[in-house]
């Protein structure tokens, strides 16, 4: 991923914090001779003292069949993200976008079935932990578990991360707060929340 230095965060404790909150992301390889894409919830965990990311595809996905001879893998993770309308700057430029993304590069490990099904109870658990009525997989019959091998569980060792905040950070205080001001009042979520990623960006 291009990365101006003055877009770059390196700040590891944010970039796990940025994975956590934004899990749902784009695994891509080299699938029979071309590149191949998957939106997948992806978990970040540590593992013998290393990170890793934690998931699963369809095992009729040939992406999964792709896993055994190819092992490099990007995921790429998306936060919130904006249009900026150069009009709000004092001075005349060019309109831009504000956004946030981090890139996971590694090396794909596949996993036994025994391993498939804890990793499934480690990402419902996630997601079930604000449900009024939690589903553990622990508690699904026999039946239902069936399907489990419909898929390919793997991990992804970690061989390098890429993480860019592009916030605007090349404006001045005067035009800076300008353009939070113009996202706070857009009636838009994503613009709100990109407003508050630079509030935080720049006390």
């Amino acid at each position: 991923m291009y990365i101006p230095e003055l877009y770059k965060n390196e700040n590891q404790e944010d970039i796990q914090n940025f994975i956590h909150q934004n899990g749902f992301g784009i695994l891509v390889n080299q699938t029979d001779g071309k590149l191949w894409a998957t939106h997948i919830p992806l978990l970040l965990e540590e593992k013998n003292g290393k990170q890793i990311l934690v998931g699963h595809v369809s095992r009729e996905n040939p992406q999964a069949e792709s896993f055994k001879t190819n092992d490099e893998i990007l995921a790429v993770f998306s936060g919130v993200h904006t249009y900026i309308s150069s009009s709000w700057y004092d001075h005349e430029n060019v309109p831009t976008w504000n956004y946030l993304a981090v890139h996971v590069y590694g090396k794909v490990k596949l996993h036994s079935l025994e391993e498939s099904i804890e990793a499934l109870k480690r990402l419902v658990n996630k997601y079930e932990a604000k449900s009024e009525k939690p589903v553990r997989v622990e508690d699904l019959s026999k039946k239902t578990m069936l399907q489990a091998r419909g898929i390919v569980s793997f991990e992804i060792e970690i061989t390098a991360i890429e993480a860019k905040k592009k916030l605007s950070q090349n404006r001045d205080d005067k035009n800076y707060q300008t353009i939070i001001s113009k996202l706070e009042n857009s009636n838009d979520n994503q613009a709100i929340a990109v407003a508050e990623e630079m509030r935080k960006n720049r006390k």
